[in-house]
């Protein structure tokens, strides 16, 4: 058994528990981070993707939550270029649902809230004569374009909790609370890593419970408090098909239900269509689609597109449980993403956080609220700093990629061009490190598949805490969408073999 006194213990390696933990560490807090599962196993991977103020929100005149998340969208894509890019939307105006005098109101909003620098302003389409027009059916004329970004979301995670460990945290994967219990200086924290069994005893003067769709679990059964807030778990299914449209923009299709969903392009080769709204009962862990949701999804991008989608072309499909903070609407898809940051406990005992909501384009304004709320019980003055950061990897102007990968392909003209753009993409300028002096496929070690090669997974294993199959697949790369079962499993096998 070990021991050590943090400034910070955070349960929860989801974005806003790395975001926390990132920015704390920046700060020259001491910080330890227990996550029970793989960093974003959770509803960190399980999004649309996207980087956005949310053009649906401000229907529901929810315009502090649009204004905020939009002044975080260029703050974001500046901070990480390499995992964020900005994309472009077209809305195809659907004459019996929203009129185009509201769309267009709607649009302006979006354009002016959040201070808009670098991002392209909306302006109307003649789908007749665009590209995006030719995948649509012949019933949608005109419509409109604007600007959002696109993320790979569980690597924002992942370079998150790596950038906290290179300024100091204690990242713990695989390693659950069995209990927290508050003493008079500090909080006892008692681990159990769920490879090695080994139990760990740690302190904290304060404990973050950034647990997501687990928030109220943590509060009653390892701290043993009643819960002060209601949430509300709402489950959101996307599914991924054959690429259906050759452009580079997405989609936003209005539905008869006033929902909306988005298609977006995926990985090259695929469209990537979501999400769902529905309320959520059960493990959080074990959450799965449903037929109905892909039939719902389905029939939906099918009212828009000319070719109709069905539900043998799905290919992959992913479901995530959203912990919302409760504010008692009547619809799921009405519920606010805005988030609620509880403190309790008094500035001469330790403090404890709890974390409602929030997304993925809060989550570096989430972790600095967090932390300024939690001044008082921190043992020194701790200045902003994230806001003009980088995340490991992203120290690159945030319109300079395409210089950035030709850069790439003269110093490694013998990759191919696929992989060397994949690992740009993951890796950003970090990608020399991951390299080394490999400048041929024979350098690379065993192919697993794809365009995955051993030296690739090797450094996931030492420096991104990854250790299954699913890891390295589906939340460090998207390799898992080429992979057959044999290969999924071959690389299962050579994984174990390796920690063992």
């Amino acid at each position: 058994m070990t021991s050590r006194i943090f400034d910070i213990a955070i349960i929860g390696g989801g974005v806003n528990g790395t975001g926390i933990a990132r920015d704390a560490a920046g700060r020259g807090l001491s910080v330890y981070l227990a996550e029970k599962s793989d960093l974003a196993s959770a509803t960190s991977s399980a999004s649309t993707k996207l980087i956005h103020g949310g053009l649906r929100y401000l229907e529901q005149y929810d315009f502090k939550l649009v204004r905020d998340a939009l002044k975080e969208r260029e703050v974001l894509l500046a901070m990480a270029p390499h995992i964020i890019s900005p994309l472009r939307f077209v809305l195809p105006h659907n004459k019996g649902l929203r009129p185009a005098w509201m769309i267009r109101i709607g649009l302006f909003l979006y354009d002016h809230l959040g201070g808009r620098e670098y991002l392209p302003g909306s302006y109307a389409v003649d789908l007749k004569a665009d590209d995006a027009g030719h995948s649509l059916n012949d019933t949608f004329i005109k419509g409109f374009e604007y600007s959002d970004c696109r993320v790979d979301d569980s690597r924002l995670v992942v370079l998150s909790a790596q950038d906290a460990k290179e300024k100091g945290a204690d990242i713990r994967t695989r390693t659950e609370v069995i209990s927290a219990t508050k003493l008079t200086d500090y909080w006892e924290i008692e681990t159990d890593n769920l490879i090695t069994g080994e139990k760990q005893t740690i302190w904290a003067n304060i404990l973050v419970n950034a647990s997501g769709p687990w928030v109220n679990e943590i509060i009653s059964k390892a701290i043993g408090r009643d819960n002060s807030y209601a949430i509300r778990l709402v489950k959101g299914s996307h599914i991924v098909v054959p690429k259906i449209f050759d452009h580079d923009r997405a989609y936003i299709f209005q539905n008869q239900d006033r929902r909306i969903i988005f298609a977006i392009p995926y990985q090259d080769e695929y469209t990537l269509i979501g999400t769902t709204d529905l309320d959520f009962q059960g493990d959080p862990a074990a959450v799965k689609i449903t037929d109905q949701e892909i039939d719902y999804l389905c029939s939906a991008a099918s009212e828009y597109f000319i070719n109709p989608v069905s539900n043998d072309q799905v290919v992959w499909s992913y479901s995530g449980v959203r912990p919302l903070f409760d504010d008692g609407v009547s619809a799921a898809q009405e519920t606010t993403r805005d988030y609620q940051l509880e403190v309790l406990g008094r500035t001469n005992e330790p403090a404890l956080m709890n974390v409602y909501g929030g997304k993925l384009t809060s989550y570096r304004h989430l972790a600095e609220v967090a932390l300024t709320k939690l001044s008082p019980w921190l043992p020194r003055n701790t200045g902003k700093w994230t806001k003009s950061s980088h995340l490991p990897g992203g120290d690159f102007p945030m319109d300079g990629f395409q210089a950035f990968f030709s850069s790439l392909q003269i110093a490694y003209p013998s990759l191919p061009e696929k992989m060397l753009r994949r690992l740009a993409l993951q890796f950003g300028t970090r990608i020399h490190k991951v390299l080394g002096e490999r400048k041929t496929t024979d350098d690379l070690g065993q192919c697993f598949g794809g365009n995955l090669y051993q030296f690739e997974v090797e450094y996931l294993i030492e420096h991104e805490w990854a250790i299954t199959a699913e890891d390295i697949l589906w939340r460090r790369t998207k390799t898992g969408l080429s992979f057959t079962d044999n290969q999924i499993a071959a690389l299962s096998d050579w994984l174990k073999t390796c920690n063992a």
